[in-house]
Parts: C-alpha cells; sequence; structure tokens
C-alpha cells in the first residue's frame, strides 16, 4: 500500500474509513449485545450454582452443530447479496434471499425433529455428569425446539448486512437481547409474580428473545426501500429457483464443512476440560464467554468487511475490496488491544461477578491471560476470513479449519491436557494454537491477494 497519497486519494481513503466505520458500527454493537446477553445469562444462572453454569456449557457446541447448515447458507447469502447489490442486480439478490428462507425451513424442521429427539445421549456424548445431565437435557430441548425463529432471523439479517444494511440486524438483536435479560430475571429467580423456573426459565427467556427478532427481522423485508424486500418480490413474481439453490449450496457446501470441521476441534476441547471437574468446567465456559465478547467485536467488523469488500468486487474494483478489507483489520486491531487491557486489569473482578468462591477466581485470573492474547489474533484472523468468504475464496478457509482447528487445536489440547497435565493451562494454550496458527494463515492468503479474482 502506497506510504504517501496526494490530496484526493488521502480524501478517498479518509471517505472509506468513514464508510467503514458507518458500516460496521451497527454490525459491531448488534454482536456486542448478543455476546453480553449471553454473558449476562451465565451470570445470572450462575446463581443457581457452578453445577447450573456447567450444564449450560455443555449445550454450547452441539447446538453450533445443529446451527453449522444455516451459518453456512448466511455466509453464503451475505457473500452472493453483496455481490448483486455491486453489481445493481436487484432481482437476483432477492431470488437468493426467498431461495434460502425456504432452505431454511426445510432444513430446520429436520434439524429440530433431530436435536429434540436425541438430546439425551448428546449431552452424554458431550460429556454431562451425574451433577448437570438433566439440566443441560432440558435446555438443550428448548433451545433446539425453539430455533426455527432464530433461524429465521438469521437468514434475513445475513441477507440485509449483504446489501449494507447493518442496522437492521443490530436492531432485532439488540431488542432480542434485552427481551432475553429481561425474562431471565423473571423466569429464572421467579420475579414480579412469574413462576420459579431455574435452568428452564434461561431456556425459555433465550427463546422468547429469539421470537421477537424474528418479528421484527420478517418486519423489515416489508420496506419498499430496503434491497431486499417482500413489495419488490411480490411485484416482480421473483422464485425460488434451483440455480439459486445450487448457487447457495456450492457458496456454502465449504463453508458448511468448514463449520463441522471446526466443531470437532471445539467439541474435543469441551470435553477434555469437562472431564477437569465441574468447578474447572464452570471457569471455563465464562472464558468462553469473554473470547465471544470478542469475537462480537470480529463479526461485527467481519459483517462489514463482507459487505463493503464484496459489493466492490462486484462493481469491479478489486483495489478497494482490499483496502476495505484492511481498513476494517485496523480498526479491529485497535479494538482488541483495548480489550486486551480490560482483560489485563479486570480478570479477577470479572470473574468475581460469576463466582464468590476464591479458588474459581483464580482459575479465572489465569484464564484471563491467556484470553488477552487470544483476542488481539482472534479478531484480526475473522475479519481476514470474513474477506476471503467475501471473494469466494471458501475452500481456503475450509483447509485453514481443518489444520488448525480440527488438527493443531485438537492434538495440542490433548498433548497439553493428557500428556502434560497441564490442566487449563492445556486447554487454552491448544486454543491460543489454534487462533496463533489461523492468524498466520488467514494474514498470508489476505495478502497475496488470489481471493478478488475469483467469480460467484
Amino acid at each position: 500500500m502506497e506510504t504517501q497519497m496526494d490530496g484526493k486519494a488521502s480524501g478517498t481513503r479518509r471517505e472509506m474509513i468513514i464508510r467503514a466505520i458507518s458500516t460496521a458500527w451497527p454490525a459491531v454493537l448488534e454482536s456486542f449485545f448478543v455476546a453480553l446477553a449471553g454473558m449476562i445469562d451465565t451470570m445470572m444462572v450462575s446463581r443457581l450454582g457452578s453445577y447450573a453454569v456447567a450444564a449450560v456449557g455443555l449445550t454450547q457446541q452441539p447446538k453450533f452443530v445443529g446451527f453449522a447448515p444455516f451459518f453456512a447458507m448466511n455466509v453464503a447469502v451475505s457473500a452472493l447479496v453483496a455481490r448483486r447489490k455491486g453489481e445493481g442486480n436487484r432481482e437476483n439478490a432477492n431470488e437468493q434471499l426467498l431461495t434460502a428462507i425456504g432452505m431454511t425451513l426445510i432444513c430446520c424442521v429436520m434439524v429440530t425433529a433431530l436435536f429434540v429427539g436425541g438430546a439425551d445421549w448428546m449431552m452424554r456424548l458431550a460429556g454431562s455428569n451425574a451433577d448437570t445431565h438433566e439440566a443441560a437435557v432440558t435446555y438443550f430441548r428448548i433451545i433446539m425446539g425453539g430455533m426455527l425463529f432464530n433461524v429465521i432471523s438469521l437468514v434475513i439479517n445475513a441477507a440485509q448486512r449483504g446489501s449494507g444494511n447493518t442496522r437492521i440486524a443490530m436492531t432485532t438483536n439488540v431488542t432480542s437481547s434485552v427481551v432475553n435479560i429481561v425474562f431471565n430475571y423473571l423466569l429464572i429467580g421467579g420475579h414480579l409474580g412469574f413462576p420459579k423456573l431455574g435452568i428452564t426459565g434461561a431456556a425459555l427467556a433465550t427463546v422468547l428473545g429469539t421470537v421477537v427478532a424474528a418479528i421484527m427481522s420478517i418486519r423489515s423485508l416489508f420496506h419498499e426501500t430496503s434491497f431486499v424486500s417482500v413489495p419488490f418480490i411480490l411485484r416482480k413474481k421473483i422464485r425460488f429457483t434451483m440455480a439459486s439453490v445450487k448457487r447457495i449450496t456450492s457458496l456454502g457446501s465449504n463453508f458448511l464443512v468448514e463449520n463441522v470441521a471446526m466443531r470437532v476441534g471445539f467439541v474435543a476441547t469441551a470435553l477434555l476440560a469437562a472431564r477437569l471437574g465441574t468447578d474447572e468446567f464452570a471457569a471455563h465456559n465464562v472464558g468462553m464467554n469473554i473470547l465471544s465478547l470478542g469475537f462480537s467485536f470480529a463479526d461485527g467488523m467481519q459483517a462489514a468487511a463482507v459487505a463493503l469488500s464484496g459489493q466492490s468486487l462486484g462493481a469491479g474494483e478489486k483495489k478497494k475490496a482490499v483496502e476495505y478489507g484492511q481498513i476494517c483489520q485496523h480498526i479491529g486491531f485497535g479494538i482488541s488491544i483495548c480489550l486486551s487491557l480490560l482483560l489485563l486489569l479486570g480478570g479477577r473482578w470479572f470473574y468475581s461477578l460469576y463466582f464468590a468462591e476464591p479458588h474459581i477466581q483464580d482459575m479465572g485470573v489465569l484464564i484471563s491471560r491467556y484470553t488477552m492474547v487470544i483476542v488481539i489474533l482472534q479478531i484480526s484472523q475473522v475479519i481476514f476470513s470474513g474477506c476471503l468468504r467475501a471473494g469466494g475464496d471458501v475452500k481456503y478457509t475450509l483447509m485453514v479449519a481443518l489444520i488448525s482447528v480440527t488438527f493443531i487445536r485438537t492434538a495440542v489440547t490433548l498433548l497439553m491436557v493428557s500428556v502434560f497435565h497441564l490442566g487449563l493451562s492445556g486447554i487454552w494454550l491448544g486454543i491460543l494454537s489454534d487462533q496463533l496458527s489461523r492468524f498466520i494463515l488467514m494474514f498470508l492468503r489476505f495478502r497475496k491477494g488470489k481471493w478478488v479474482e475469483i467469480r460467484l
């Protein structure tokens, strides 16, 4: 990149930075509130005891396995809509969304039946103990039973983000998070005349939040000015097409395999952490909540990178696509440094919000030392991977997931925990090895620039 630019170029760069921030802040705020709601959810559940935190933590990886097909479709839809926006092809963008909604509904019926019916054995496979199994099964069945509202909201918001409209997704998810927190208060402990439902109340609160998000997301499609909208679909008589199914499947299938491959590493980590004991696993899950907070900023900046880079590629402006990726990464790096400093200074205080026991707080301080390094690598690599997906370089991101998460993370964690008996340190060294390798591989691919040459 040029070290010096004339006044006009500098102005253009400044305009690009302003546009990146304008696109990113709603997505960042949205992801932040979703992560914050999850942390508050865990905090409220922690009042029931460390067993409840561990029980909720057991459901996370199986839940994400169930959501993997929908995440894959959402990545494809966001990239395709962004590219069509850059091309000025509104009809095909709406066709992609309508087709994705149909695919989501069909897939949701099958996934819900499988995961609700198989909740018992899935929780055993996830590493549940006698004190966590029943609570984990109850929570998991409610969450997966109500997943329809969540996945509908996700696919609509993915299309809106691809079109550059990140504010709608922010509004729906922030509102959903507030509803979740309010009903957590009402249903977990039984306040203001509501029944005291404990962990069941936490699950119901989460589903109620997704119901509100789904309603708001669907309503966003009825604005005529929206790039993707129901009035436009009806007026142009746009239909579900097999051509769009093939395009979404072709782009999303690599991410699906990537996501499932990543879950292998994540599940292995969770299983090994669960075997350390209920207190250790509870501390680990709070650490993962902290990491999800870092990911929320990365995800928001990634949404901006996908929209802006994708639209630039659709318009044939390859250099601008790269510049938007660099701008988003620089902003993300600044955010990660701030988060790292907060973790350095406030690790024990943060864990004290969850646990009164000093020995669990000590575990939290240890975990915070690892997360303050991991979050810097995490945010940058997520943004780089978003740019690669916007360009359609999904086979490479799949390869990176297989190498970093499935193999490196699993192998290092097993070695550190089972051979060197490093306990929680071993778990988090495995996570660090994964994020470091992903950062290096994604950065090198982004810098090479081949991702801007792929046609979608």
